[in-house]
């Protein structure tokens, strides 16, 4: 069967990239770069072109990967001793450096690891779920909501999540049933909707003949079925209702239906880096570590770059004919470039997020409680608290005290070391009254403070902000996604979800498309690069 990709190989084969270029553009595969998805190019594409991707996050990796796919040299270059960028796993004797804080060093017990950055996958992410399968990479479910989990605020005062879930549900189904039979509701519900909507409400409240509710099973039980007939399952007494709307942290209830968080969610087994190794492994030029960018410099020939090998302090040298940037714009605003003013000043315009993690070593005390998984939320400085989702039943493992972002994690991260280590201890002692002692080997990461990154995201719209993801156009963002000569910027800050791996992935296919265009474009103007092809 010929398949486009065949077609254009063959002819590569015979009248070089100009011609595929040509066959490109006829079959409507150039189009708008940043929205453009991954082009199929022949193997040869490349064939004599050197592009050097800067950085080896995700999306720098995906980047090399392509490129090399299409038959171009590839240099990847990073300035960290590790690939994978954001998607970072700290294990046991791993260092975390950040900038004005003392070195910290993990000190887990074997197959227990923190993911700094990322730790879940969406199952609609197909771009990053697509990576982990072609390169092998196991994946296991990551339980991000359990009903076991609570919702909890100053004072101790906590909630099981089934319970704020369904006692809620019952109460407002209770109101709207009794709406709707007073006949208030008669204006917009017709006689024929009230005749189905209202056994439905009974039904989804779990109401009784009455249409009140007075309590779920689906909230927990009273009292557990057993063995015989004595021992029939009771519902749990339901939460008041002014109990629940007065607890501040109500609204989480919703955090599942969230696109973004809905079951299935998945997570490498091992931690998140994993498919960052995968991609690295599966590559003909593995990354050059500790090679940290000083100055970039480009002419209408080419491009140069010279670093610096961290460990020894040497410095070299690389030219080449592309440059793929996937330096988070705060740092590259540090690096001597010679971009464009308006270019440069977009960089350094880019403002970035804060966000905060504090973790734990500690036996599994929150199993005893039935939670496998998931977050309870408590408010307050630390937001909330994840529970690890693999090593279920193993003795011990890693809880996060605290995951925030935004405003509420600038503050954050003023603090010390100890006094953010303290209040995500107190957090899970709130919640988990006692066990805040058996926390141990705390952790903390400040991603504002972390080298190489200095922040997690861009907030596109300011801090304060809101949701992370979606509709991002300013006028930066925009020309930012545009080549600046030869050099093509890429990363997830560059897509509409820059909190996560899956626009990594979408940003380094467009990056790819727009370096395709560009040799294309040089192929069909230049007569050296067509006599050269």
């Amino acid at each position: 069967m010929i398949t486009r990709r065949n077609l254009l190989g063959r002819i590569g084969a015979t009248g070089g990239a100009g011609a595929v270029a040509s066959a490109m553009q006829t079959l409507g595969m150039f189009g708008v770069a940043q929205a453009a998805p991954l082009p199929e190019l022949p193997g040869s594409y490349g064939k004599g072109r050197h592009v050097v991707v800067l950085g080896a996050g995700i999306a720098g990796l995906v980047s090399a990967y392509e490129l090399e796919q299409a038959g171009f040299k590839v240099t990847l270059l990073e300035a960290r001793p590790r690939v994978g960028g954001r998607a970072w796993t700290v294990r046991n004797g791993d260092k975390i450096e950040m900038i004005g804080e003392a070195t910290q060093t993990a000190k887990f017990s074997e197959g227990v690891y923190f993911n700094a950055g990322p730790a879940r996958l969406p199952s609609f992410h197909q771009g990053i779920l697509g990576y982990a399968r072609k390169f092998n990479v196991p994946l296991e479910v990551e339980v991000n909501s359990s009903r076991s989990a609570y919702i909890a605020q100053a004072g101790g005062s906590r909630i099981k999540m089934r319970a704020a879930i369904n006692d809620t549900r019952g109460y407002l189904s209770e109101l709207l049933a009794k709406a709707i039979n007073q006949g208030s509701l008669d204006q917009a519900v017709t006689a024929e909707e009230k005749l189905k909507l209202v056994p439905f409400l009974r039904a989804y409240g779990d109401l009784d003949e009455k249409f009140e509710f007075k309590g779920t099973a689906r909230s927990g039980f009273g009292t557990p079925p057993g063995a015989g007939v004595s021992s029939f399952e009771t519902p749990i007494k339901p939460v008041p209702f002014d109990t629940l709307l007065a607890n501040p942290q109500l609204p989480m209830t919703l955090f599942e239906d969230a696109m973004y968080m809905q079951a299935t969610m998945f997570q490498p087994v091992g931690g998140m880096d994993q498919i960052s190794v995968g991609i690295e492994r599966s590559l003909k030029s593995r990354a050059v570590r500790n090679a940290e960018v000083k100055r970039i410099r480009q002419s209408a020939k080419g491009v140069e770059i010279v670093y610096v090998d961290r460990p020894s302090g040497a410095s070299h040298t690389v030219t080449g004919d592309y440059i793929v940037c996937t330096i988070p714009f705060p740092v590259l605003a540090g690096i001597d470039c010679d971009f464009p003013a308006e270019t440069s000043t977009a960089i350094a315009g880019v403002v970035y997020d804060a966000s905060n993690k504090v973790a734990f070593e500690a036996p599994r005390f929150w199993e005893r409680e039935q939670i496998y998984g998931g977050i309870s939320f408590v408010g307050g400085d630390t937001s909330l608290i994840w529970y690890p989702s693999a090593g279920l039943h193993s003795e011990r493992g890693m809880i996060l005290g605290t995951y925030t972002s935004g405003a509420k994690a600038l503050a954050f991260q003023t603090k010390s070391i100890a006094e953010q280590i303290a209040a995500a201890r107190a957090a899970i002692d709130m919640v988990h009254p006692g066990h805040g002692v058996d926390c141990v080997d705390p952790l903390v990461v400040n991603w504002r403070k972390v080298p190489y990154s200095l922040g997690p995201w861009p907030a596109w719209g300011g801090i304060p902000t809101g949701p992370q993801e979606g509709h991002n156009d300013s006028a930066a963002y925009r020309l930012l996604c545009q080549p600046s000569g030869r050099v093509v910027f890429a990363s997830a800050a560059l897509s509409q979800t820059p909190g996560w791996q899956e626009g990594a992935v979408q940003s380094a296919h467009a990056a790819v498309a727009l370096i395709a265009t560009q040799v294309a474009e040089r192929a069909l103007t230049e007569p050296t690069l067509r006599a050269a092809a």
